[in-house]
């Protein structure tokens, strides 16, 4: 099943832009506050995908209705205000069950779709290689594999393309023929992307070999991770002011102030409430931050939250187990926001403000990212016989040399070195690595 095929009209260029009526509903324990900062979040979204907001619905529940998500009053006041504003779509900030959306269709006569329909949709314009394109496919046939519906299918096939359609396929008659159709281009996907995560796993195997360390740059989406590494390595990355304009990871190699080399790889932006489906299907992508050294986390200091920002962040690191990885805050976007810059700066000891854009900070931020990095190298002790003067060599190139002293039967070497050289040279390892402060480290 190719691509295209498969998705349905999701890379078809739309004529026109779609009306939508946003709907967030409060849950404990969430207020009014949090809802409404949501809702603007999802405009951008919704933007992001191609369509335009025309109205906004919220309500506050204790829980779900388990027919419209809604209570019924309010899902007719919605079918009214679509009526009036002559809206194409709705959606949802909250994540609507199979039966909600079909509920509501059929109350709306239009398309109802949630939050992760929408990033699903934006996911999908902006997948390029291969396996971006497989990971966008599986995330989509597995949102809608549990929606399919005798003759919903059918019906929705006769709709126009556009976000209220993009992740919807062909309608077909045949209800089980469809669901077993999409199960078993389920497990292809499956398949073909562990077997590209085993090429990842070797192509980063190699990297590790080289002794540089790797550092992954994260953060929320439209933080500037793009122009950051951009603004470091000339990368030629494609920069927007758009959300998930990056998908594809891409991995640059930088020599900080004192010389030493590190691999830069940017990766996919995160957002809040990034659905599990997603993580699930990106693991194979987002296992670049697992797998990091170390993390530079961007974050957009302009932003109406950077702090909560901050926080999203940090729970979809947890979800991917890369929530122990060292990271460095990098407060991006400084020439829009200096004072609220200066201010989380200080609110988060060890942190730096840049601007990616004008270049400013840049500086600042490579020396710290030098000082972090060459605090966390281990400092091992190594006796290198003289005629091994390529050894040598490989110390010097591949780390830094604290001491050198020469001895009757070769030269010591105390150097800061990475866990993949360490290993190259265990040979001529002598002393067990050691912090800053010649304390004993464990391998």
């Amino acid at each position: 099943m190719p691509y295209n095929e498969a998705l349905g009209t999701t890379l078809i260029e739309r004529s026109f832009r779609e009306r939508i009526v946003l709907v967030g509903v409060t849950l404990p324990p969430d207020d009014a506050d949090d809802t409404e900062a949501s809702l603007a979040e999802l405009r951008l979204l919704v933007d992001t995908a191609g369509a335009d907001e025309v109205a906004r619905l919220t309500q506050s529940r204790d829980r779900p209705d388990p027919k419209f998500f809604l209570g019924k009053g309010k899902a007719e006041e919605l079918r009214e205000l679509c009526l009036a504003v002559d809206a194409d779509t709705v959606v949802f900030d909250n994540e609507l069950t199979p039966g909600q959306q079909y509920n509501l269709e059929r109350l709306l006569g239009r398309t109802a779709l949630d939050r992760t329909a929408v990033i699903l949709d934006i996911f999908a314009q902006n997948a390029h290689t291969q396996e971006g394109k497989a990971q966008v496919e599986l995330a989509i046939l597995r949102y809608r594999l549990p929606r399919m519906r005798r003759g919903a299918e059918a019906a929705m096939s006769q709709q126009s393309g556009g976000i209220g359609t993009r992740t919807r396929g062909k309608g077909e008659t045949k209800l089980e023929v469809d669901r077993r159709a999409i199960q078993r281009r389920i497990d292809h996907l499956v398949t073909d992307l562990s077997e590209m995560s085993r090429t990842r796993l070797l192509q980063r195997k190699g990297r590790d070999r080289s002794g540089l360390v790797n550092a992954t740059i994260v953060g929320y989406t439209n933080a500037g991770k793009s122009s950051l590494l951009n603004r470091l390595t000339d990368a030629g990355v494609l920069v927007e002011d758009r959300l998930f304009a990056t998908l594809d990871p891409t991995t640059r190699r930088l020599s900080l102030p004192g010389g030493e080399p590190v691999l830069l790889t940017d990766t996919v932006g995160f957002v809040r409430r990034l659905p599990h489906g997603l993580v699930e299907s990106f693991k194979s992508t987002l296992e670049v931050a697992t797998s990091a050294d170390f993390l530079i986390h961007v974050v957009d200091s302009s932003a109406p939250d950077p702090e909560g920002q901050i926080r999203a962040v940090h729970e979809v690191l947890g979800e991917i187990e890369a929530g122990r990885v060292p990271e460095l805050l990098v407060f991006n976007k400084a020439d829009v926001a200096p004072a609220e810059a200066d201010r989380l700066v200080r609110s988060h000891e060890g942190s730096v403000a840049v601007s990616a854009r004008t270049g400013a900070g840049i500086d600042g931020f490579l020396r710290t990212l030098s000082d972090r990095l060459r605090a966390m190298a281990r400092v091992t002790e190594l006796m290198v016989p003289y005629e091994r003067g390529d050894v040598l060599a490989s110390i010097r190139r591949e780390g830094e040399v604290v001491s050198e002293t020469y001895e009757e039967e070769g030269t010591r070497v105390r150097a800061r070195l990475s866990d993949a050289s360490v290993g190259r040279l265990s040979d001529y390892v002598v002393a067990p690595a050691t912090n800053e402060r010649g304390k004993v480290r464990p391998a």
